[in-house]
């Protein structure tokens, strides 16, 4: 009985393991998109710089130093957002990492104590008759 009771509780630790496992693979792709969102961030704030620059610098250095400065804010803005996400998924990331290794403590013990169990309720060859 105290056997299948550790099995259970063996079952109940794979399956929390998984649980967390699906959720890190979520936050790893979420990290992902975020490094590839700001590097699309980039090469479009790159792209804005350089036509405003070849359009407006020499023509009306005014009007291009204005938008050059409403993109830098735009552009900062932008990156604050995605580095403020970066961080809570680092954040979760590391929430969920703690936690999996402590299951995987208690999963650890738990089937050391189903092997002590098993090995004490088996007498091999006979040496108990």
């Amino acid at each position: 009985m105290a056997i299948s009771n550790i099995q259970e509780t063996l079952l109940m630790y794979t399956k929390q393991k998984s649980m967390i496992n699906e959720k890190l693979s979520n936050i790893m792709m979420n990290m992902m998109n975020a490094s590839r969102d700001s590097a699309e961030l980039q090469a479009k704030y790159n792209d804005k710089q350089q036509y405003y620059y070849y359009n407006y610098s020499e023509t009306d250095p005014d009007y291009y130093d204005t938008v050059m400065e409403i993109l830098e804010k735009e552009h900062e803005y932008e990156l604050q957002n995605l580095n403020n996400w970066e961080e809570q998924l680092e954040l979760d990331k590391n929430n969920y990492e703690t936690r999996l290794n402590e299951i995987t403590t208690y999963e650890s013990s738990w089937t050391k104590l189903l092997q002590t169990n098993v090995k004490n309720d088996f007498t091999y060859g006979g040496a108990g008759k």
